[in-house]
C-alpha cells in the first residue's frame, strides 16, 4: 500500500490540531488531519473546557445563585430537575461549536482522516478505522496534538454508575445527591463549586494545604472562603486510602481516618498525554512518564520535522496556550514569516464559582523573585456594577512597582473575572502604569471601572506607606 502524500500531517482536531492545520493550509499547504472520534474538536470542545464551562452557567441558571445579593435568593434548586435539563444546554452548545470548527476545516480544505493514528515511520502514519481497510499518510512534517486523558488513579477500581472521571461526568444516569470530588486542581474545583451551586451535597479532598496554590495567595483563599459560605466541605492535606463499593453507598477512607459515604464520585486526579497508541519508538520517540512530549521554543520534538502542541506537551495545558503553540509551530516548520513566538504573558481563568483570572506576577513570586511591589484593590460592593448584578464578594487586585508605578500582576475574583482581566494583561503587554487606569475613561456603571479604583487604592496605600517609613513589599 502506498501512502498517499501531504505537506502536513496532523494528529488529533482540538485546539492545537486545528488551529495548526488552519495555520498551515491558509498558507497554501495539502494537509490531512486525522482524528479517532466520531466528532471534531478534541476534549476541548467535547469534554473538557466548553463542556464545563457550559455546565456553569447552567448550575447558575437553576439555582438563581447569580441573583444571591440582589435578591437574597439562596443557593437552591429552583426546580426538580434531571440529568437531560441539566445537559441540554451543554450538548447544544457543543454541537454548535462542532460545525464551527467543522466549516471551518472545510473553508481550509484540509482533509479529515478518521481513524486512529499510529506512526509506521518517521514520515509516515497510518489510521485505523475498525472494519475498513488502514490509510497510509505521508509528509515531510507531522504535527502531534493528540491531547490528553483522565488519569485515573492506582488502584481504584472502576465503576462507570458510581465513579466517575472529567470525561465521563458528563454522562452520569442522574444528578446525586452527594458527592465527593477527589483531586483539588482547577478541574476538580470547577465540579465541585458548580456542583454544589446545584444543591448537591459537595465534599472536596486535596493532597496539598493550600487550594489552588499556583495562585496569588489572597485569592486561593476568599475562594476557599466562598466555597465554604456555598456549603461545600474542603479537605485539604489528605489523600485517598480506599474506596469500597459493597453497598449502595461509596465509602471513602482517607488517610486521616475518616470515612465519607456518598452517592458518587469524581477523581479529578489529573490528566496523561495522549501517547500510549502512537508507536512513538517507530519514529525515535520517547514520552516522559505522565505521556508528554518534549519539545523545544518551536515546539519541535528531539526528531526534527516531528512536532506537538496541547496538552500532549503539558504545561500549561490551556486551550488558549495550545492553539497558539500550533500556530508558531506551524509557521517554524514551513518558514512562515507570520507567528515566531507563543507571548510570555498567558492570562489563566479557574471557572468556578466565583470565577477567577490572573495574569503577571503574585505578591508570593514578587517576594521569591526579591521584587518590591505595592498592593491596590477594589471590591465589587463597592462598584456600581457589582451593586447591580448582586456579586458581594469580588475583587480586583493589582500588584505593581513603587518605584515607577508599572504594573506587575492583575488578580480578579468575581463574576466575569476571565473577561475583564484582559484590561490588565493589555496593560501588562505594553508596560502600563497605574496612572494609566486613572487616566483612562471606564464606561458607568462598568466593573472595568474597578481597576481605576484598585490604582488609586495602591497609590493611597504606597502614599501611607512612605509617610510610615515601611519597606514596600517585603
Amino acid at each position: 500500500m502506498s501512502p498517499d502524500t501531504f505537506d502536513l500531517v496532523v494528529l488529533g482536531s482540538g485546539p492545537a490540531g486545528e488551529k495548526g492545520a488552519a495555520q498551515a493550509a491558509y498558507f497554501g499547504k495539502r494537509v490531512a488531519l486525522v482524528e479517532k472520534d466520531p466528532h471534531l474538536g478534541g476534549a476541548g470542545v467535547n469534554t473538557g473546557t466548553v463542556p464545563s464551562k457550559t455546565l456553569r452557567e447552567t448550575a447558575l441558571y437553576f439555582s438563581g445563585l447569580s441573583q444571591r445579593g440582589l435578591y437574597g435568593v439562596d443557593y437552591s434548586i429552583k426546580e426538580d430537575i434531571g440529568v437531560r435539563d441539566f445537559m441540554h444546554r451543554e450538548e447544544e452548545v457543543v454541537r454548535t461549536l462542532r460545525a464551527l470548527i467543522g466549516a471551518n476545516i472545510e473553508r481550509h480544505r484540509i482533509e479529515v482522516v478518521r481513524g486512529a493514528a499510529s506512526f509506521d515511520d518517521p514520515h509516515t502514519v497510518r489510521a485505523r478505522v475498525q472494519g475498513q481497510p488502514d490509510r497510509l499518510l505521508s509528509a515531510p512534517v507531522i504535527l502531534i496534538a493528540t491531547g490528553s486523558t483522565p488519569n485515573w488513579p492506582d488502584g481504584i477500581p472502576r465503576d462507570p454508575l458510581r465513579l466517575y472521571d472529567s470525561d465521563s461526568i458528563l454522562h452520569m444516569d442522574r444528578i446525586p445527591t452527594s458527592l465527593a470530588v477527589i483531586g483539588a486542581g482547577v478541574i476538580g474545583c470547577e465540579y465541585a463549586t458548580m456542583f454544589r451551586a446545584m444543591g448537591i451535597s459537595v465534599t472536596l479532598v486535596g493532597g496539598t494545604e493550600r487550594l489552588l496554590p499556583f495562585l496569588d495567595a489572597e485569592i486561593g483563599d476568599r475562594l476557599r472562603l466562598q466555597m465554604e459560605l456555598l456549603g461545600l466541605r474542603v479537605v485539604l492535606g489528605q489523600s485517598l486510602e480506599e474506596v469500597r463499593l459493597d453497598r449502595p453507598q461509596v465509602l471513602l477512607r482517607l488517610k486521616n481516618g475518616e470515612e465519607l459515604e456518598v452517592e458518587r464520585v469524581l477523581f479529578a486526579t489529573g490528566r496523561m498525554g495522549a501517547t500510549t497508541e502512537l508507536g512513538l519508538e517507530r519514529v525515535g520517540l520517547t514520552a516522559g512518564p505522565r505521556g508528554h512530549l518534549k519539545v523545544n521554543e518551536h515546539y519541535q520534538t528531539s526528531v526534527p520535522h516531528v512536532y506537538a502542541a496541547g496538552d500532549v506537551i503539558g504545561f500549561p495545558a490551556l486551550a488558549s496556550t495550545s492553539m497558539e503553540q500550533a500556530r508558531v509551530a506551524m509557521c517554524h516548520a514551513f518558514d512562515l514569516k507570520y507567528k515566531s513566538r507563543v507571548s510570555s504573558l498567558l492570562p489563566m481563568a479557574v471557572y468556578t464559582i466565583p470565577e477567577i483570572a490572573a495574569v503577571g506576577e503574585t505578591e508570593e513570586s514578587c517576594r521569591e523573585k526579591g521584587i518590591a511591589y505595592g498592593v491596590g484593590r477594589a471590591h465589587y460592593p463597592n462598584n456600581s456594577r457589582g451593586q447591580i448584578i448582586g456579586d458581594m464578594s469580588g475583587l480586583v487586585k493589582l500588584i505593581f512597582s513603587p518605584v515607577d508605578l508599572k504594573l506587575l500582576g492583575v488578580h480578579i475574583l468575581g463574576e466575569m473575572a476571565s473577561e475583564l482581566v484582559h484590561v490588565g494583561q493589555s496593560c501588562l503587554y505594553f508596560h502600563g502604569t497605574l496612572d494609566d487606569f486613572i487616566q483612562i475613561v471606564y464606561n458607568y456603571p462598568t466593573l472595568g471601572e474597578a481597576f481605576k479604583y484598585a490604582a488609586y487604592d495602591g497609590l493611597g496605600n504606597l502614599a501611607r506607606q512612605r509617610e510610615g517609613g515601611e519597606t514596600v513589599g517585603g
